[in-house]
């Protein structure tokens, strides 16, 4: 049907990824898109992109592209969710103190605190919570809705528990203070607090 295929379609566990031959302009790979698209609209539709290979295209070209695979097929770009998922990781604040109550430490990435959180204090962070002492505080991991983030604390006691948009609180009875680590992480959609384990 081809003479040649100068775009190719290849799958992954997360999306399709579509490669252009960085050998051919912009106007051949794109009529060539559009051909195999239409060609193919029924087992396109609806399809998740995760990104682009092969030629580097300019951000106007990308926004070009996103819009015919959308309106001709449906497809969705989620590549930059998952960009910008890595961004978040990649950033991480270290705070080597106790936490006080009335603190209200708010970050974009990881927070890793060297001591305790204290009643009456809080910790938001677009990623992960990590506290090398007790968290009694509020604390609020994946707080830009990211149900992977995860919270870990020697001593896991705190008065509120959030990640993403799942919240739980502290329960009313006395709570058994464990002698090894614990991780909070989210788990068909409830939030799920068991001792870490890590594998050796």
């Amino acid at each position: 049907m081809y003479k040649k295929n100068y775009v190719v379609f290849k799958g992954s566990k997360d999306g399709l990824f579509i490669y252009l031959n960085k050998n051919f302009e912009f106007d051949v790979l794109k009529n060539q898109l559009i051909a195999k698209l239409d060609s193919a609209k029924v087992f396109f539709k609806g399809a998740k992109v995760k990104g682009f290979k092969g030629k580097k295209l300019t951000d106007e070209q990308q926004e070009e592209i996103k819009k015919i695979i959308h309106s001709r097929c449906g497809m969705t770009m989620i590549e930059n969710k998952i960009e910008n998922e890595k961004k978040v990781f990649n950033d991480t604040k270290f705070i080597r103190s106790t936490v006080r109550s009335g603190q209200r430490i708010e970050e974009n990435g990881n927070v890793v605190v060297i001591g305790d959180v204290n009643p009456g204090a809080e910790i938001i962070a677009g990623g992960n919570i990590v506290v090398m002492g007790s968290l009694r505080g509020v604390a609020h991991a994946g707080s830009f809705g990211n149900g992977q983030a995860f919270v870990v604390a020697f001593n896991l006691q705190p008065t509120q528990l959030r990640i993403g948009d799942v919240i739980a609180r502290a329960p009313d009875s006395k709570q058994i203070k464990t002698n090894i680590p614990e991780i909070a992480t989210i788990k068909d959609k409830k939030l799920i607090i068991e001792p870490y384990l890590p594998k050796k």
